[in-house]
């Protein structure tokens, strides 16, 4: 095993991504000779076939797709050493990735993002919003450090932390029917126009979920692709909105609508923190990880 090296590992992944040893030589700058003198190395080590080879091109077989996935982890892992130890020459003291869904995003990461990096300034975090579904994805395969999702199925290979709540809630006009209720049911929403979020959003998923099992059917007037857009459709008549709290708060306040809480037992959520394995996270991972759990930092 000591015997491999990564410019093949790099050559393979060329390969397989791009179908073709010409383009993946083109894609790397080398003759394609030396891509086929790698890869032939590559499998006498293995003892196996590693592509299968046709007229149209090159495609990896199971073991191919087995070295493919290792492959691409391995050069990940470099990347980000070569990244991080880049910082360090710059005085930076590490990097974070961390993928987040849009509740999370708004409700609760600006502040607790600003105490840690205030607590520390040679850390620098990249912070992306994805659906849940793909932060999951991610985190398994090793694109991102750390991630935050809702209450979600396929946890299968990732350490989970619980991380904070929310509450979802019915936003209205001032004169909509359920302006004047403090509380209501999500059945008695049903019975109006709703404004939702995307299709694949976790939050689409679970109000066609429970819709569906109070056998009822959720009549979206329009899809938007974020809180703000939701509130602005609430805010010119186009249905009911369900948002968390927090975000309710905010645009309730800035645009003059009205909350109605929700007694559904499903309205309160967890907000989960998700990572692949906490002992191989970098120090800089792991205070993240510490603080927003609220324990003591212990790299």
């Amino acid at each position: 095993m000591k015997r491999i090296d990564f410019a093949s590992m790099q050559y393979f992944v060329a390969v397989c991504e791009t179908g073709s040893i010409a383009r993946a030589a083109e894609r790397e700058h080398i003759v394609p000779s030396a891509v086929s003198k790698r890869l032939g190395e590559l499998e006498a080590l293995f003892g196996v076939p590693l592509l299968d080879r046709g007229a149209r091109g090159v495609s990896p077989t199971v073991a191919g797709e087995a070295l493919l996935f290792h492959a691409r982890d391995v050069l990940r892992s470099l990347d980000r050493l070569h990244a991080e130890l880049s910082e360090y020459a710059l005085g930076v003291r590490g990097r974070v990735s961390i993928h987040a869904n849009i509740s999370a995003v708004v409700e609760f990461l600006p502040e607790d993002l600003r105490s840690f990096m205030a607590a520390h300034e040679g850390i620098k975090i990249d912070l992306q919003e994805h659906l849940s579904t793909d932060i999951l994805r991610a985190v398994l395969e090793g694109r991102t450090d750390l991630g935050v999702v809702s209450q979600v199925h396929g946890l299968d290979g990732l350490e989970c932390f619980p991380y904070r709540s929310d509450e979802l809630v019915a936003i209205v006009r001032p004169e909509h029917p359920l302006a004047g209720a403090e509380i209501t049911s999500y059945a008695t929403s049903l019975a109006f126009d709703h404004v939702g979020l995307s299709h694949n959003s976790s939050l689409y998923s679970l109000l066609e979920r429970e819709a569906e099992a109070l056998g009822l059917t959720r009549r979206l007037r329009i899809h938007v692709s974020g809180f703000d857009a939701v509130c602005r459709m609430v805010e010119v008549g186009l249905g009911v909105g369900i948002v968390p709290e927090r975000v309710g708060g905010f645009f309730a306040a800035a645009l003059g609508l009205r909350i109605v809480r929700l007694d559904d037992a499903w309205a309160r959520r967890e907000l989960q923190l998700v990572v692949r394995d906490r002992s191989c996270l970098s120090v800089a991972a792991r205070l993240l990880l510490d603080h927003l759990l609220g324990r003591d930092a212990t790299p």
